[in-house]
């Protein structure tokens, strides 16, 4: 591939990566770059439209965009067509079974216009990403997955709580109850002291309901569908397994 195809390539990926939200760098992988090229052809997470064009013109080269949480896109030529393909790249170090029934957040098309394709990669496969990543990483941790007006709480092996995805709101809350974001996106409770545990589940159940957010507890034996029956509400199971026995 000429150099003037890998400048471009380069050149849009660094202008493309600093028009995404919340902060991504852009690193080019070229020709030479054999196993690194190898090893993101095999992590490239798309069924459709990237799929169809490795399997008929092979990685020569790519650019990575990287967000500051770890989660990457991947930008390749689009051969014979002109522009770009932008496809999202499967997080390492998950088992196989956290990919399992989960739909591929297939890429999509993109002009020769980084700002335009920002606000189509924004507005489109970003979401969709995301989406599927937080999935995937439940699907890894076992943990029963929240929606935007709901915020499941798994119990963990360990005794501690934990709660993935959630909204930015259900975040705050959670955040200012003793929580902690891990680099996976989860957040999670420790149980090393169950009373400050069942002090904060009890707090957190009317600070959510305030923004009309439900909170349930989930054990990860019995998972459930998002569209089933919820789990238990809480806070009362939950004060009652991690208190010392009082009442509110």
């Amino acid at each position: 591939m000429h150099d003037h195809d890998s400048e471009r390539l380069a050149t849009f990926a660094d202008v493309l990566a600093g028009e995404l939200p919340d902060g991504w760098t852009s690193r080019h992988h070229p020709v030479g770059d054999k196993d690194d090229l190898a090893e993101l052809t095999d992590r490239i997470w798309d069924m459709d439209l990237v799929a169809q064009a490795l399997a008929e013109h092979p990685l020569q080269q790519a650019a990575v965009l990287t967000r500051q949480d770890g989660a990457q896109l991947v930008v390749l030529h689009r051969p014979e067509h002109g522009g770009f393909l932008i496809a999202a790249v499967a997080p390492s170090g998950l088992p196989a079974e956290a990919f399992r029934g989960l739909r591929e957040p297939d890429g999509i098309a993109l002009t020769d216009d980084p700002f335009h394709s920002a606000e189509l990669v924004a507005g489109d496969l970003l979401a969709r990403f995301d989406t599927a990543l937080a999935q995937a990483r439940c699907n890894a941790a076992d943990i029963q997955p929240s929606q935007p007006d709901r915020v499941v709480l798994t119990w963990q092996p360990d005794g501690s709580l934990a709660a993935a995805p959630v909204s930015d709101t259900a975040a705050e809350v959670l955040a200012a109850n003793g929580f902690v974001r891990d680099d996976s996106g989860t957040y999670r409770l420790s149980g090393d002291d169950t009373t400050a545990q069942a002090r904060a589940v009890r707090a957190i159940g009317p600070q959510l309901d305030a923004h009309g957010i439900a909170v349930a507890l989930q054990h990860p034996s019995g998972r459930i569908a998002p569209t089933a029956t919820p789990p238990t509400p809480i806070p009362a199971p939950a004060a009652t397994r991690a208190s010392t026995g009082r009442g509110r």
